[in-house]
């Protein structure tokens, strides 16, 4: 049989036990003891932390996974990189639901360099819609385009070279 004190310890826990449930989910933090040009190699930062005063997670590192994540390589909801892959990519080198990169941007709606996705803009953009100096799509617009109706004898060599021909031409 419990004491009254064993009772009440018991219900000094389960009232602490409440009381965080009551704060609401839990997020997941993960972060590498090893740290490389003082970032950890990897950290991982998804959902909320009451305790930090976070609504999302916010991943710093080499490799950063996150719903905001910010590293040379970033994979999240709103991801920052170097490579970056997310719903909104920011980088050099991008894939995303809405992708900006320097270099190269792959996505729903990209924005880059070479811009390949169902609305291109870009030096070279690949798409349904394309806007770009090179520009090859249903509806392309720019300095030399490759569309249904018309073939720039420049854009389609360039488009061939890189093996981007067979995409323009929907084979």
């Amino acid at each position: 049989m419990e004491t009254r004190d064993d009772l009440e310890r018991r219900v000094a826990g389960l009232e602490a036990e409440v009381a965080r449930l009551r704060r609401g989910p839990r997020g997941v933090r993960r972060r590498s003891e090893l740290r490389f040009a003082g970032l950890p190699v990897y950290e991982f930062a998804v959902g909320p932390d009451p305790d930090r005063g976070e609504i999302r997670g916010h991943a710093r590192g080499i490799f950063a996974f996150g719903d905001i994540a910010t590293g040379f390589f970033a994979f999240g909801g709103l991801a920052r990189g170097f490579v970056a892959v997310g719903g909104l990519a920011l980088g050099l080198v991008t894939f995303g639901g809405l992708s900006i990169g320097i270099l190269l941007a792959i996505g729903g709606a990209a924005v880059g360099g070479v811009a390949l996705g169902g609305g291109a803009a870009g030096g070279v953009a690949v798409g349904g819609g394309a806007v770009g100096y090179y520009a090859c799509g249903g509806g392309a617009a720019g300095h030399a385009v490759v569309t249904p109706r018309h073939q720039d004898q420049d854009a389609a060599a360039l488009f061939h070279r890189y093996h981007l021909d067979r995409v323009c031409r929907g084979r």
